[in-house]
């Protein structure tokens, strides 16, 4: 098993190679890539197979493993995913004309690639070919650390995708794994300055604390998704119950799923509160409710339980929703100031004053405007597959595509000028 400080001193060399890798060569990685991981379907599958069984008895929860789990379909949407990436403009092909100085020279702004990347994730295979996908398109050599839950699927990934790019000619080092999963290593990744351009950490509270306590490199969160929809007064009841609907059950284990409803008061009278709850109980969804709602809630008799306060800095990541009143839209606005994660909020409204006020005023990588919170997402974006998202702001803010993974550096043209 190689040390952290060999794998990135591998991937450096790899890097190098990387930068002088022209867009045709770079696609012809991800198509030998796609072949190979189509290929591997068999013992990915059975690696995965040997992940969940051991989750399984973990007691994982339906949501973790509803992340972890690959089929055949899961896999072919990984290997179709990388087309979709072949198909991206080349970020590395995008100069930036600043213009002409006084004295003559010709200033311009060229994308160049940001060299070794560390990505450190949880339990979703899918991430560890996009994550690779996205690096190699966008020049980036890559160290991947999965978690523990999916390490062997990740294994049978990687390998794969590092049979892909050998027969493409290209260095199996663009693509470096972590075998080990202890935090020993995130902590060794975090701290290897000079040796990390970037570090990407997607997970929960504890690892954006080790984060913080580690870091000595530049790094990216992709934080927990406390993620808010606001239903205000003058919203269309049926709209804002498929919202709600979609945003908390379409795929309730994901970092842009709803874990806060708030509701503005007055739909308490109008019936509008208990239609979205119904609908949500009928989809099993446990509503933990504050007092105003949960009164409303059981004269209507659908069941719910109360709230307490850490039930609105809660992540779920399962099919449980808080739910809040509010009387106005500045109360919503300070509910997610005070609880949000700068990941996602959205308002359902018909008042275009209310919803521009809300888009200008929450702070979050993605604010939305009647439409689910489930839009937060590279692909849904148009960016296609994403590293990650974001919430950050510094230099990305929400779904970090292939320009987030680029740098511009000044490209200077002169014809003997010197400084006077």
């Amino acid at each position: 098993m190689k040390s952290t400080s060999a794998l990135l001193i591998d991937a450096g060399s790899a890097a190098r190679f990387l930068f002088s890798a022209n867009e045709a060569s770079r696609n012809r990685a991800l198509e030998s890539i796609g072949r190979a991981v189509s290929e591997a379907s068999a013992p990915v599958l059975a690696a995965n197979a040997i992940d969940l069984a051991a989750a399984r008895e973990s007691g994982i929860s339906a949501a973790l493993l509803d992340r972890l789990m690959l089929d055949a379909g899961r896999l072919q949407k990984i290997a179709d995913s990388l087309r979709e990436v072949i198909a991206l403009p080349d970020p590395l092909s995008e100069i930036r004309d600043i213009g002409e100085r006084p004295n003559g020279l010709r200033v311009a702004k060229r994308r160049v690639p940001l060299g070794v990347l560390a990505v450190i994730y949880k339990a979703r295979p899918n991430v560890t070919v996009e994550a690779a996908s996205l690096a190699i398109k966008s020049g980036n050599a890559i160290v991947l650390r999965g978690g523990r839950e999916a390490l062997h699927s990740n294994a049978a990934l990687v390998l794969a995708i590092r049979d892909g790019l050998q027969c493409a000619s290209m260095p199996a080092d663009c693509v470096q794994f972590v075998e080990d999963p202890s935090r020993q290593r995130v902590a060794e990744l975090l701290g290897s300055r000079g040796k990390v351009d970037l570090a990407i950490a997607r997970g929960g509270s504890e690892l954006m604390a080790m984060v913080d306590a580690c870091a000595q490199v530049p790094v990216m969160q992709h934080g927990q998704g406390i993620t808010h929809v606001f239903v205000d007064k003058s919203a269309d009841p049926m709209m804002a119950e498929r919202i709600v609907l979609n945003a908390k059950t379409q795929r309730p284990g994901v970092c842009n799923a709803l874990e806060t409803l708030l509701v503005h008061q007055d739909l308490i009278a109008s019936g509008a509160l208990k239609a979205i709850a119904e609908a949500l109980v009928r989809s099993r969804v446990e509503l933990r409710a504050d007092p105003e709602v949960a009164k409303a809630l059981q004269r209507a008799r659908i069941p719910c339980v109360a709230a307490s306060e850490a039930d609105f800095d809660t992540e779920f990541l399962a099919l449980i929703l808080a739910i809040r009143a509010v009387p106005s839209l500045d109360a919503a606005l300070a509910h997610i100031a005070e609880h949000g994660t700068q990941h996602t909020a959205s308002i359902v409204t018909a008042d275009p004053k209310n919803a521009e006020r809300f888009l200008r005023e929450v702070d979050a990588s993605c604010v939305l405007w009647n439409a689910s919170t489930r839009f937060n997402d590279g692909g849904e974006l148009g960016m296609g597959a994403e590293m990650g998202i974001s919430t950050s702001k510094m230099h990305a803010f929400g779904p970090m595509g292939l320009r987030e993974l680029t740098a511009e550096k000044f490209v200077v043209y002169g014809t003997g000028q010197v400084r006077r």
